[in-house]
């Protein structure tokens, strides 16, 4: 071997040790180098799928990597956020949180919180509305709410998510408002307000308790109709649905939240950088026209903004649980 060649073979080894040393990023490329998952803890077709959809759309955008969005329904929205917490914490699995993960555990249906995750972006907040089939006897609210006054406990159905998820909440919270008992209208169970939206079409149900804009497809193939939102003011993209304060006279609200999120231990370069990219995808013409055009409510949220909003929410649903008796000891 000669004095040249040794030399060169001894700086090759020299710049190896050099990119080995350089740590996993150089070793492994920029994030994200692959497909991203991203859990949807709900059905296809509701609020949340399509939310989350045109988000993992406009990311794929902005990474030039795939940003597969997976629905995992079941346990009243247990079974997805579970999904998303057990992931590994390398930003390749990220998912959708909704409000229900500040209620869940309040009902002894799981040990997962808030806390529990890597908090990224808060994306949307929405109002639920009253939504009956079309050919429904009742034509506004007062109608509806005088006709459930007037029956015995259990015999209107209602649903839109799973026991004790928002929506039901939503409507324990209008029948207590009406000086009813919580349990006076029956709630039936349901994997989001897509199915329940499509029970009530077929007539299996008398009420549905979702918002507004996950209520839209079936309201504009004409088999279902809003007598009203559960907000202070009215959605200027149905600007025809009375508030219950304008109809009944009676001043509840409340709402459901949607933002994304990562398994708890995200290295914080990671988080960074797609909190980044959320702020783009929020502040984007095509998200903003998107969410418009379908009434959702847009509500921006850094990392450490989310992590203290879903804090707050955290606390509020328990003590609303409680009050409605859904809480466990």
């Amino acid at each position: 071997m000669t004095r040249l060649t040794r030399r060169r073979l001894l700086g090759n080894a020299a710049v190896a040790g050099a990119l080995a040393g350089a740590g996993p990023s150089l070793a492994q490329g920029a994030y994200p180098s692959r497909p991203v998952t991203v859990i949807c803890p709900w059905a296809a077709g509701g609020g949340t799928d399509a939310t989350v959809r045109i988000i993992a759309s406009l990311l794929e955008q902005e990474f030039k990597q795939p940003f597969n969005v997976v629905n995992r329904t079941g346990g009243s929205g247990v079974v997805g956020h579970a999904a998303i917490a057990s992931a590994q914490p390398d930003g390749y699995t990220l998912g959708m949180l909704t409000v229900e993960i500040a209620m869940m555990h309040w009902q002894g249906l799981t040990e997962l919180a808030p806390g529990s995750y890597t908090p990224l972006a808060l994306m949307n907040e929405d109002p639920p509305g009253i939504q009956v089939n079309v050919n429904s006897p009742y034509k506004t609210v007062k109608e509806l709410a005088d006709a459930i006054k007037a029956s015995p406990a259990g015999k209107f159905k209602a649903s839109g998510t799973g026991q004790g998820g928002i929506w039901h909440l939503a409507l324990i919270g209008w029948l207590v408002a009406m000086g009813l008992k919580p349990g006076h209208v029956a709630w039936v169970p349901s994997n989001g307000a897509a199915p329940a939206m499509q029970d009530l079409a077929a007539g299996g149900l008398d009420v549905v308790t979702c918002s507004v804009p996950e209520a839209r497809t079936m309201i504009e193939a004409g088999k279902a109709k809003s007598l009203a939102i559960m907000s202070p003011e009215r959605n200027p993209q149905f600007k025809d649905v009375p508030t219950l304060k304008e109809a009944l006279g009676i001043d509840y609200a409340t709402g459901a939240w949607r933002g994304i999120a990562a398994p708890k231990g995200l290295p914080a370069e990671i988080g960074q950088k797609l909190t980044a990219a959320l702020k783009k995808v929020n502040d984007s013409k095509e998200f903003r026209e998107f969410m418009a055009n379908r009434g959702f409510g847009v509500k921006w949220a850094d990392a450490a903004g989310f992590g203290t909003f879903m804090a707050g929410s955290d606390a509020a649903m328990g003590k609303a649980m409680d009050a409605a008796g859904l809480k466990k000891a």
